[in-house]
């Protein structure tokens, strides 16, 4: 069931700076409040006004009085046998979002949602198979990073290290939103990290990345590719018939003109579909158009489709084709399997049954 919310308060952290100042001088307060309160909700990840101990209580209470903090809340967690935990984020207008700690030797990734549901209908993915709802504004994406965060150290007794937007959604479909919870999440006034440790992964929209070039991004961009040939991609991933591989191509070397980033394309591998040898060198052919390494992913099934994970064998074979063209290749193996958190499988099942 949807919850009501308060239409007479606004949302705060919508506010820039300058707007909750002249907010704060006409309503009789000191205009130099504005950054104190900027940081506890931006550095601090404040979801109350109480929590603003520098403030008085009078503050205090006009700001509750006038605003809300609509921050996103932990429905539901549950941890797989290989330590991955995903959890069910509830928002403020009650629809739910997914979100993922994975855990590994060397490193500690958040993996989040930038929109309820999916408009992409990619066939291979549990989310391709929902509806999208809307978007989520960039303190719903602040959110996430920082309940996983809080696990990680719960968990782990150590703090994130990356973050991927590769949960449910297609982030460039969320442009504004996804860039403007970067900039919270990597800057000093916000959470510090660098936006070298944050990967925005995308089924593959040429004008966005344009875009991503022209706003000379700094961090990273991974192109869900799973198929080099249109012929295959438009079978799997409506979105290439509109963004055809020529198209990505000169979009993903605009990008790198730009921004000098490397790019990362993910390709996973299913059974009999795009796993020979002759679709590991129309992946190779396609890696010499722009400086790129490979993700090779395992496939996860879901209950929407067919597909399968081709076998050890034809994987690693695979792989050693590529390395042998001299193209930078990591197998990734699957994680949190056991509770649907692997990649592709994110659709809020429980909600759904």
């Amino acid at each position: 069931m949807t919850e009501t919310i308060s239409l007479s308060k606004q949302d705060i952290r919508k506010l820039t700076v300058a707007q909750l100042k002249d907010w704060l001088t006409q309503h009789g307060e000191q205009g130099f409040r504005a950054k104190q309160i900027v940081e506890w909700l931006w550095k601090k990840s404040a979801t109350s006004f109480d929590e603003m101990s520098n403030l008085s209580l009078k503050t205090r209470e006009l700001l509750s009085e006038h605003f809300e903090i609509r921050a996103i809340s932990n429905a539901k967690s549950q941890k797989s046998n290989d330590g991955t935990v995903k959890s069910a984020f509830k928002l403020h207008d009650g629809h739910l979002i997914e979100g993922v700690l994975i855990p590994a030797d060397d490193r500690m990734t958040a993996c989040v949602s930038s929109q309820v549901g999916c408009s992409l209908t990619c066939k291979f993915c549990a989310t391709g198979y929902m509806d999208r709802k809307r978007n989520l504004d960039a303190a719903e994406m602040y959110d996430q990073v920082v309940a996983i965060d809080r696990q990680a150290k719960e968990n782990f007794s150590v703090p994130l290290t990356n973050i991927v937007y590769m949960g449910m959604g297609e982030p460039l479909l969320n442009y504004a939103n996804v860039l403007e919870s970067i900039e919270k999440i990597t800057s000093p006034e916000g959470l510090g990290m660098s936006p070298k440790r944050i990967t925005v992964s995308t089924a593959g929209i040429a004008k966005m990345i344009k875009k991503l070039g022209d706003d000379e991004v700094k961090f990273n961009l991974a192109l869900s590719l799973h198929a080099a040939n249109d012929l295959k991609r438009n079978q799997i991933m409506p979105i290439n018939e509109s963004n055809s591989l020529e198209n990505l191509a000169e979009a993903l070397q605009y990008f790198y003109r730009k921004t000098k980033n490397r790019i990362t394309f993910e390709y996973i591998v299913f059974n009999n579909f795009n796993d020979t040898l002759q679709d590991a060198k129309e992946l190779w052919e396609f890696t010499k158009k722009v400086p790129a390494k490979v993700n090779i992913i395992e496939y996860n099934p879901i209950a929407e489709a067919d597909f399968k994970n081709t076998g050890v064998d034809k994987l690693e074979q695979f792989a050693r084709f590529l390395d042998s063209k001299g193209v930078i290749v990591n197998v990734r193996r699957s994680r949190g399997k056991d509770i649907d958190a692997a990649c592709g499988q994110l659709a809020n099942r429980e909600k759904n049954e």
